[in-house]
């Protein structure tokens, strides 16, 4: 069973992306979507065998690598946070390619489109059911390879390739510490499998390595360089800054990576390193640090953005953040919670907005929307699910998984808890109020949709008037669709809105008790490990009353306000952002990062491959390489052929310098 799930998305890889053009895009269609929905049924088979029974196992495949000390088999290891991220990534996939099959019906490329959904789902399988740190760095980079592929596919786009550039490179800086990271874990225990570093971590914890002239605590060096590549691949502060550039995509690929696969990959990998954390209270308050800044930090941005899949985005990336904060607290199932709870929700969401865009003809401003409500109100009623898991209303799904990490940050022991509770509390508040944002100016009020292709920004008075150089993202380049009324999405893309909406309500509900709740160590059964001095679950028990009820609070506040800003007083917005210009500015253009980054980082190494193009490589190694050597044999039998005069006497003078010259070397150094 297990190997058909992880095996099936890669045979729909092999059989789209090399007979797609002979069996065509229905046909590629259908293999690819009817494959990820065996594989989805399977493992929620595999979820309810392991998570609610006792199915746990190891399951080989084949033998690797062997090198010296090093050996390396390719092997599942199939427990409860497999099972979990099993359900998690085929069910958002199988979903994700019905969905494609309504949204991408124009586009002349969907066998390649559908070869490279089913080739990113198998590297996350890959990443997930990994046994060692090697299969997993495999998968990890399988699912870089495959988000470039995806974000990149309308190649012919500039905006597109770049954006898919900037995720490739920005993830590779987040890949080089994981990969130190897993060479440094080899050095202190000889293994990279998690069967045998497990057992090792705690005779090795207060272990030190040298380097640079000081004695480090190995572990936490090696925790702080995993906890780097998963601050890459999932979007951290410092190393977010592709996320939002990756919607250049088709959106069923925003919905595919950023809401249940890619960007999750980096909170699996610190919940299945669980044990290593556990012994390194200095890499657990880094961890609780990076996600409570990151969380605020993407949730100001979303403030302010008019890009409707950016704004999904960043709330992405501060929910992200949130699962680093339950991690760094010790809360791994919380964290987990969030994850699954989060994958249903976001992706809803995403699948959301590409049905809005679908209606408007491949508008993304939401400047540019706005009474959708009464033409498209399966999609309008999906969306608000999905904005009220996202914001914690009671009962929904966020509610459960987003209060628990909240909790988690006031009741936990890690170094910097303070920080993380209150900027986690503001968060809630910002994330109510961008979400409600995004709802208004979408669905509720008076359209708009008839002065969009004259770009009126002032029409409807909002906050975004200014002229926003990232505000407007026309993508419709890809579709050349004219301007109509629009209308609601076909049933391909209906269905999918429909089962995502049902998680979205009650996937919180029905399993809170496992996750975190009194069936924690039933279900989990040592998947994530818990230290002796953790004792989460019983200090989450014992918050003050006004800490379970303040983020209900906050969503209601930011509910309350959004409702004044954009549907009883629309003029308030425009008059802010006037009075505080420099703040709206710093937060439309995403804290100036790219700007910093351009400065820093860009500018200087293209000066650099410049320079050592043209004078590195054109004037030394050429110069004085292969071309200069040439050059010089050249100019050596130039000046011989000058000697080939065809006069005899030219000769013959030559001949005598030869003899005087044997003569003068005879007598005065061939005697000795």
């Amino acid at each position: 069973m297990y190997q058909a799930i992880v095996f099936l998305p890669l045979v729909g890889f092999l059989i789209a992306g090399l007979f797609g053009r002979i069996i065509g895009a229905r046909a590629s269609e259908i293999v690819t979507t009817a494959f990820l929905m065996a594989a989805a049924l399977l493992s929620w088979v595999a979820f309810f065998q392991v998570g609610l029974g006792h199915g746990e196992t190891r399951v080989q495949v084949a033998q690797w690598m062997v090198s010296g000390d090093l050996k390396v088999d390719w092997a599942f290891r199939v427990d409860t946070l497999t099972v979990v991220m099993l359900v998690v990534v085929n069910s958002v996939s199988s979903l994700v390619h019905l969905y494609s099959i309504g949204y991408m019906h124009e586009d002349p490329h969907r066998p390649r489109f559908f070869a490279y959904l089913s080739l990113f789902t198998f590297a996350m399988l890959m990443l997930v059911t990994a046994d060692n740190l090697v299969q997993m760095f495999f998968g990890w980079e399988g699912v870089g390879l495959a988000s470039y592929l995806l974000i990149g596919f309308w190649y012919n786009k500039p905006s597109a390739v770049a954006a898919a550039m900037k995720a490739f490179i920005v993830n590779r800086v987040g890949d080089f510490g994981f990969a130190l990271g897993i060479f440094l874990v080899f050095v202190l225990t000889g293994s990279v499998a998690f069967s045998e570093i497990f057992p090792k971590v705690e005779e090795i914890a207060k272990g030190t390595f040298h380097f640079i002239g000081y004695d480090w605590n190995a572990m936490t060096i090696a925790c702080l360089l995993l906890f780097m590549g998963a601050m890459g691949k999932s979007a951290q502060f410092l190393l977010h800054t592709w996320l939002p550039d990756a919607m250049e995509g088709p959106t069923p690929v925003s919905a595919l990576i950023h809401a249940a696969t890619m960007v999750t990959a980096g909170v699996f990998m610190v919940a299945r390193l669980s044990p290593l954390f556990e012994t390194s209270p200095v890499a657990m308050s880094a961890v609780l640090f990076v996600g409570a800044t990151t969380a605020f930090f993407a949730g100001t941005i979303g403030l302010v953005q008019n890009d409707i899949k950016r704004v999904i985005a960043y709330s992405t990336c501060s929910q992200l953040g949130y699962m680093f904060v339950a991690l760094g607290a010790g809360a791994y199932g919380a964290g987990i919670f969030h994850l699954f709870t989060h994958a249903f929700f976001k992706a809803l969401l995403f699948l959301g907005a590409g049905s809005v865009i679908h209606a408007m003809h491949h508008e993304q401003d939401i400047r540019h929307m706005g009474g959708l409500a009464r033409k498209i109100p399966f999609t309008t009623a999906m969306f608000a699910v999905g904005t009220l898991a996202l914001t914690g209303f009671p009962l929904t799904a966020g509610y459960f998984s987003k209060d628990a990490i909240i909790e988690s940050s006031y009741a936990t022991h890690t170094y910097g808890n303070a920080y993380a509770f209150i900027l986690l509390s503001i968060t809630a508040g910002l994330t109510s109020f961008y979400s409600w944002r995004l709802f208004f100016l979408t669905f509720m009020g008076q359209p708009r949709w008839d002065t969009a292709h004259g770009h009126d920004a002032h029409a409807s008075g909002h906050v975004e008037s200014e002229d926003d150089s990232h505000g407007s993202h026309a993508h419709a380049g890809d579709h050349g669709h004219g301007h109509h009324e629009p209308h609601e999405s076909p049933l391909s893309m209906l269905i999918p809105l429909g089962v995502l909406g049902v998680g979205a309500l009650f996937a919180g509900l029905a399993f809170e008790s496992f996750f975190f709740g009194h069936a924690y160590e039933e279900f989990w059964k040592g998947a994530v490990h818990t230290g002796p001095d953790n004792h989460i679950l019983h200090a989450i028990h014992e918050v003050p009353g006004w800490v379970k009820y303040s983020p209900t609070v906050e969503m209601i506040i930011g509910f309350v306000v959004a409702y004044i800003f954009y549907v009883q007083k629309p003029y308030l917005p425009r008059q802010l952002a006037e009075s505080q210009p420099t703040l709206y500015r710093f937060l439309l253009n995403k804290w100036y990062f790219d700007e910093l980054y351009d400065v820093i980082f860009v500018r200087p190494a293209k000066w650099l491959g410049r320079f050592l193009w043209k004078k590195g490589d054109g004037l030394v190694i050429d110069g004085m390489g292969p071309d200069g050597v040439s050059a010089r044999v050249v100019d050596v039998t130039n000046a011989v052929v000058r000697l080939q005069t065809g006069y005899v006497y030219h000769y013959a003078f030559a001949m005598l310098i030869g003899v005087a010259a044997l003569i003068t070397w005879y007598m005065f150094g061939g005697a000795h």
